[in-house]
């Protein structure tokens, strides 16, 4: 298990390494220049999943499903709620059915804890749960990432996937997303780019989405500011914060009241 800063969970767990760059909010990922890291430091598994190109460090398109690390959460003893695969996507293409089929049956083992699971590949999340696992588990919440407008439709495929909880990351928010619904989702975490190449957010951005949330009953989580600040100038994470209205908002689903 690894613990993590990320403020919406309490660990990550990552069976699968690599992935590739699948729209804008790809960019300045920071699990690419991680992993970048992780290699010159040695570490096995993350050897030969990037590349530097002009300068920067992005992913070169080779995925790594790590066999080994299923076993890890079976020692997990205290409830938590475990971001699964931080580094990658568990429905990249190129990671195969069989092993997201193990994934499922090892969450399906530990039902102490929840599990949320990110893709920007809402498609093959949908196909998958809807014709090879076909098992909602009450402890897994799915959800998709939505920088701008231009991947809205990602939410679609999200509302048609079999889920317990349901969730939409817009993060790192770049730009407005426009007129969404988010009936079916439970779940909202909104947060701005850090980083030394960050896109600065709008504040209208955030209150767009808070008053769809607001429509849809769906909980609302906001993360950061990241390196852009409310007045839109550019300081650090920390002098950011991540206040917003006034206050912090750290609301969470609803898991007593599951809509499948």
């Amino acid at each position: 298990m690894a613990e993590t800063q990320i403020e919406w969970t309490d660990a990550t767990w990552n069976p699968v390494a690599g992935c590739s760059l699948a729209s804008a909010g790809c960019t300045n990922c920071y699990a690419m220049k991680m992993a970048h890291r992780l290699e010159a430091m040695g570490t096995p598994k993350y050897q030969g999943l990037t590349q530097t190109k002009g300068g920067s460090v992005t992913w070169n398109g080779v995925v790594r499903e790590d066999h080994k690390s299923l076993s890890i959460p079976y020692g997990w003893k205290k409830p938590r709620n475990i971001f699964v695969n931080s580094m990658s996507d568990l429905f990249h293409q190129d990671v195969s059915d069989e092993f997201i089929i193990s994934v499922w049956e090892v969450m399906q083992a530990t039902p102490q804890h929840n599990y949320q699971i990110l893709t920007k590949r809402p498609e093959r999340m949908k196909e998958i749960l809807s014709k090879e696992i076909k098992k909602t588990l009450p402890n897994v919440w799915v959800g998709t990432s939505i920088e701008n407008s231009d991947v809205k439709h990602r939410i679609s495929h999200l509302k048609q996937t079999p889920a317990s909880i349901r969730f939409v990351s817009f993060e790192p928010l770049i730009g407005p997303v426009g007129d969404i619904c988010l009936d079916g989702i439970h779940w909202a975490i909104v947060g701005g780019e850090s980083g030394s190449k960050a896109r600065p957010i709008k504040e209208s951005w955030i209150d767009e989405i808070h008053s769809h949330c607001i429509k849809s009953d769906t909980a609302f989580f906001f993360k950061q500011w990241g390196t852009w600040g409310r007045d839109e100038q550019k300081r650090s994470k920390k002098a950011n914060g991540r206040t917003y209205k006034g206050k912090t908002w750290d609301q969470m689903p609803n898991i007593s009241i599951i809509n499948i």
